[in-house]
């Protein structure tokens, strides 16, 4: 795992964010699959599946704010694939997963608005949960769209709205209320959870991220909602 020194302004989003997530990191894999009943982990094979037509010999992806690498594995066993975060203690967990896949993936600490690869660099280019966290949404898009190749695609998979009006109020309950509650008492944070909910409730809609993408460079931009909207993968091409 390469390292890069630390740039990060400690009153800025990107250092609180890093804070929290090294924090929360040793019960982050529990909490994520307990919490979404582990749905997450379906989630994350329907994103394989929407790049499966990339995912060929010669190719090369990135999964953006990886984490403990899940979906950096998922992309592995199919073509090598670069893990980017910079939230350290994730990454030492991401580690331990990959130890028997290190032919396939690399994971590196930096920042996913200044990634250090040249432009056009992938095929496919992932970010599962992490555009939220990044300082600036157009920004991160920004930098997805500059690392692709041509005819490359890039997959966003966020927390979005809920479509069903009755689902929609119980996972308003949910997810505002007890969520915080469940997640920062397991976790030992006394506001990560929040955060989480706060984040989600600020982040655009499916139909308003899907503008930003084509206003960055995006064609072909379309989603796909999952489990009512609770969750939403949008893709886009370059």
């Amino acid at each position: 795992m390469e390292t890069r020194a630390s740039n990060f302004d400690p009153g800025t989003k990107a250092a609180q964010v890093r804070s929290m997530f090294a924090e929360i990191a040793p019960r982050y894999d529990f909490l994520n699959h307990a919490l979404s009943l582990n749905v997450d982990k379906r989630w994350r094979r329907f994103v394989i599946d929407k790049l499966r037509d990339l995912l060929r010999p010669g190719a090369v992806a990135l999964d953006l704010c990886c984490g403990t690498a899940d979906l950096a594995l998922e992309l592995g066993s199919f073509v090598p694939t670069y893990g980017v975060d910079f939230c350290h203690p994730m990454l030492q967990l991401g580690l331990s997963k990959i130890r028997d896949h290190a032919d396939e993936i690399e994971l590196i600490e930096g920042d996913a608005l200044n990634v250090p690869f040249s432009d056009s660099t992938f095929d496919v280019v992932t970010i599962a949960f992490g555009l939220r966290n990044l300082d600036g949404v157009e920004a991160g898009l920004r930098e997805i769209h500059r690392l692709l190749k041509r005819g490359g695609r890039a997959a966003v998979l966020e927390f979005s709205r809920p479509q069903v009006p009755l689902f929609k109020n119980l996972f308003q309950f949910y997810f505002t209320k007890l969520l915080p509650r469940i997640g920062n008492a397991v976790s030992g944070s006394g506001f990560a959870y929040q955060y989480l909910s706060d984040s989600v409730q600020s982040f655009p809609d499916q139909k308003t991220l899907a503008a930003h993408m084509r206003a960055v460079g995006f064609s072909e931009v379309r989603y796909y909602n999952l489990f009512g909207g609770v969750a939403c993968l949008h893709l886009g091409d370059k």
